[in-house]
């Protein structure tokens, strides 16, 4: 007799969990094996993963277009250097705080942006962003307008050694990367992540399902909002110095995040990661033709937006109808005998 049954997992996404563990033990060891420049490219390539993977949540999922979400990145990298100059915090400490405090002025900031929608909710959130900026630009004690460096008795409380410290910055990067993604995952396979993926295919069915709508995004943002300004405190931990013009730049974390989550493929898990890695193998390929190769990611964005308008990963997934990360409910069938 033949039986029916709902699943989520498939032979595909137990494969992926497979070399994703086998994959993290080995990048867990990289400080005994990569060189320093290797470390720094690796940490840097997990922040931007962490952070398309936070965007994507937001926009993929939640339809909340932000190119503000640098607002977030600089705020938490000053709170960094605040909390740590002028609160004494061990800089993991100041980091996670730099987050609650985040979570808790992206609540005021979405019960204004929120009365936005579509292109002008976008250029709120930026505006959100210059303001920040402008804000710390007239903090006389970190920097003002030219920055400040995090002092050496700060830097040495992380280790005693530079190689220590390279590698705590790395292990950080690895680990906030990984957390984003599992917390996301999660997310959306409980009844607050179904409901937000029927927020993104329609507002008006969701509503009227009873869905709360204003509060499922509220959740998303504030979410978001903390662990990118997390994201923030460990980009400028690994930089040791701040400025308004790099804490808050719209092309470094902004546009450039976007560009990832679009080529991988938006409103997907797998995307990101797929973009990310894309993006890096681009830019350390064409970084030494100048201008050349911010004209090449807008072609590669222009052709895969025409080409494949899901993202690269929503053409792999429509041909070979494969899902990395089990979200979607998939009905199976198996013979009792085979079963027992």
């Amino acid at each position: 007799m033949t039986t029916a049954f709902v699943t989520r997992s498939t032979r595909a996404s137990r494969i992926a969990m497979i070399i994703a563990v086998l994959a993290l033990i080995v990048l867990a060891a990289a400080p005994w094996w990569a060189g320093r420049a290797d470390l720094r490219l690796m940490g840097e390539i997990f922040l931007y993963l962490a952070l398309a993977c936070l965007w994507n949540l937001m926009a993929g999922y939640a339809g909340l277009v932000s190119v503000g979400q640098q607002a977030f990145v600089g705020f938490g990298g000053y709170m960094l250097f605040a909390l740590t100059m002028f609160g004494g915090l061990h800089p993991v400490v100041a980091i996670l705080a730099g987050g609650v405090l985040a979570a808790i002025v992206s609540v005021p900031i979405a019960i204004l942006v929120f009365r936005l929608r579509g292109a002008y909710f976008a250029i709120g959130t930026w505006v959100v962003a210059e303001v920040f900026r402008l804000s710390f630009a007239q903090v006389s004690s970190l920097g003002g307008g030219s920055g400040s460096s995090l002092p050496v008795d700060v830097v040495r409380s992380l280790a005693d050694s530079r190689s220590g410290r390279e590698a705590l910055a790395y292990w950080l990067a690895l680990g906030a990367a990984v957390v984003v993604i599992g917390v996301v995952y999660a997310f959306l396979r409980t009844r607050r992540g179904l409901a937000l993926t029927a927020i993104r295919d329609s507002e008006v069915a969701a509503s009227g399902l009873g869905i709360d709508i204003w509060r499922t995004k509220l959740e998303v943002y504030v979410v978001t909002s903390a662990f990118t300004a997390i994201i923030g405190g460990l980009i400028f931990l690994q930089k040791l110095r701040i400025s308004p013009d790099a804490a808050f730049s719209v092309n470094d974390w902004t546009a450039f995040v976007i560009f990832i989550v679009v080529i991988g493929g938006i409103g997907t898990l797998e995307g990101p990661i797929i973009g990310t890695l894309l993006f890096f193998a681009l830019r350390e390929t064409l970084a030494d033709y100048g201008t050349a190769y911010l004209i090449a990611l807008g072609a590669v964005a222009i052709v895969v937006m025409l080409k494949a308008p899901k993202g690269v990963w929503g053409l792999i997934r429509d041909r070979f109808d494969i899902e990395l990360f089990p979200l979607s409910y998939r009905v199976r069938t198996r013979d009792d005998h085979q079963g027992n």
